[in-house]
């Protein structure tokens, strides 16, 4: 790993006016997208009925979910869990019609399409209200993590700090959703589980960006702001490179092999680890010396006056 010992002096900073142009337009197109098209929320959020079943054989995915397809099943989601043997089916709420009647109904359209021998090993239904509570308490979650945020970045460094993480997060959150909502992909509790994991790493390396500017801010008494905040994020490169790296090779792992249940979930994390280590180089450190972040919010003058006094002979 010798390229990581070199120290990089790349000028981050000098490209920071382009950089807030492009991620205006990816916000503006998701903003647009999610206003348009919305949200393809999973039947977590809209209510619908849910059937596990269990086959003896391994079962092609396909083919069940065109057989409930023929049977006129609009759009099932038909998914392996556990094995290849054991599959999950969830449909639309079909008005009119009871779990019992729309698990037989199942049972036997797939029995009419193949000779494959399976059991109903569970039937749920999901009401519309428990959905519409669902989507509310997760909003609510997203917001009460970015208010705890900003008051912790607040005592923690400074409020122009603060608010360039707090845009970075909003800036992360409103991409993954815009990129959910341009490709169509189904929005489920998988989904806002990463969302919000998606916030705690996003955090975790701006703030390590933040740490050392603060310190630089402190050793380093001759540059200037825009010198000292791109000598911070230099020397945090190598971490922020290898840590996304890391991250990104076991969830995009899971992506693959992780199967279609979690596939939305991987979605949202590889498209919010990439964001998530732009923004805080771009938007977090960048939005604070926009605010005029200096060496006097980020120096604790009276200690040194003490130091100094105390060496003086």
């Amino acid at each position: 790993m010798e390229v990581f010992k070199k120290q990089t002096k790349i000028d981050f900073l000098a490209k920071r006016n382009l950089a807030f142009v492009f991620s205006g337009v990816l916000v503006l197109i998701s903003i647009v997208s999610l206003a348009t098209r919305g949200l393809n929320f999973g039947l977590d959020f809209t209510g619908g009925t849910l059937i596990e079943l269990g086959y003896e054989q391994p079962v092609d995915l396909a083919e069940v979910r065109q057989s409930l397809e023929k049977a006129g099943f609009k759009d099932p989601v038909v998914q392996h869990f556990g094995t290849v043997h054991d599959v999950m089916i969830r449909l639309a709420p079909q008005e009119g019609t009871d779990n019992k009647e729309l698990s037989t109904a199942v049972v036997e359209a797939l029995k009419g399409a193949s000779s494959a021998i399976f059991e109903i090993r569970r039937v749920e239904f999901v009401g519309p209200q428990v959905g519409e509570e669902l989507a509310e308490d997760g909003g609510l979650a997203v917001l009460y993590a970015m208010i705890c945020i900003f008051i912790y970045v607040f005592f923690r460094f400074e409020w122009r700090f603060s608010a360039g993480a707090v845009v970075a997060l909003f800036h992360d959150v409103i991409i993954t959703l815009g990129v959910f909502s341009v490709l169509g992909m189904d929005f489920d509790l998988t989904v806002l589980a990463a969302i919000l994991a998606i916030i705690g790493y996003s955090l975790n390396d701006t703030i390590v960006v933040f740490d050392r500017i603060r310190d630089n801010f402190r050793k380093m008494r001759k540059e200037t702001s825009v010198e000292i905040m791109n000598s911070s994020m230099n020397q945090t490169l190598s971490r922020t490179i290898m840590t996304s790296f890391v991250t990104l090779l076991t969830v995009i792992a899971l992506f693959f092999f992780g199967g279609e249940l979690l596939r939305g979930f991987s979605s949202a994390l590889i498209v919010g680890i990439v964001i998530g280590t732009y923004s805080s180089i771009y938007i977090a450190s960048a939005l604070a010396l926009l605010l005029g972040v200096s060496r006097s919010e980020m120096t604790p003058v009276k200690k040194e006056a003490i130091e100094t006094e105390s060496e003086t002979p």
